[in-house]
């Protein structure tokens, strides 16, 4: 299992418009090996005295923060499909997008324990 995470500051505005997104990119996603996509719009998101979501992407007033969550089966998998993605211009953006792409946070991560899943 390997693990790309995803934290974006989007205008709650664009709720509606984000979920479109989030539901084309997954399809996409999916044919090209994802197990499972995950997308989280902010609920009870505090603020932090030192560091939070946030202030970790920059977040201007009026807008919400997604945690987004994609399962790919390995590392490997990860990124020789990211690869063929960006081969076939299947990430090329066409139209407006809901967010400001200039300040989400991305990540891969190796799980080191899980819970509920085999």
């Amino acid at each position: 299992m390997y693990i790309a995470v995803l934290v974006i500051p989007v205008p709650e505005e664009n709720r509606d418009a984000y979920r479109e997104w989030s539901e084309k990119s997954a399809a996409i996603f999916k044919k090209y090996g994802c197990m499972e996509i995950v997308d989280c719009w902010d609920d009870y998101v505090p603020a932090g005295k030192q560091t939070d979501f946030y202030r970790a992407v920059a977040a201007k007033d009026g807008e919400k923060i997604v945690v987004s969550w994609q399962i790919w089966p390995d590392k490997e998998s990860f990124y020789s499909s990211e690869a063929r993605m960006h081969e076939d211009k299947v990430l090329e953006v066409s139209g407006e997008i809901p967010f400001d792409p200039k300040r989400l946070i991305y990540g891969c991560f190796q799980p080191i324990h899980t819970m509920g899943r085999k």
